[in-house]
């Protein structure tokens, strides 16, 4: 048994090659191997969003806390409210975030394969953060 005890692992900003705007990144679980998986809990501020980009096993994201957005490839943007999951399947392109006003914080759940969790694409233009 493994214990993370909570204020033991230090907060990440969210980098700018991959996010737009403040983002806060908070490490929760990375599973030695075999196993695959890894958390975080991830806070965005107003108006703050992931690039675009794919997960080759998928990932669930659980919103926690404010108002969030998220929007796969050719979809509409879909508000995210505290309580929510959303799965995005293997290879899915897509992007989520905060709304224009509010901040959100979600737990984002994903796996390894061949040691990577995403692959990370071009960012989601004010315009199509916008309007979709």
């Amino acid at each position: 048994m493994e214990i993370k005890r909570a204020g033991t692992q230090p907060s990440g900003k969210g980098p700018a090659d991959w996010f737009t705007g403040t983002v806060r990144i908070d490490p929760l679980f990375a599973a030695p191997d075999p196993a695959r998986v890894q958390g975080a809990s991830v806070t965005f501020e107003p108006g703050a969003r992931t690039a675009w980009h794919t997960h080759p096993l998928g990932q669930t994201l659980v919103v926690t806390a404010g108002c969030g957005r998220a929007q796969r490839w050719g979809g509409p943007i879909e508000e995210l409210r505290p309580g929510d999951v959303v799965w995005f399947a293997p290879g899915e392109k897509h992007w989520h975030g905060a709304a224009p006003t509010t901040a959100v914080t979600h737990i984002a759940i994903q796996e390894k394969l061949d040691g990577k969790t995403v692959d990370w694409l071009e960012h989601v233009t004010d315009e199509d953060y916008r309007t979709g």
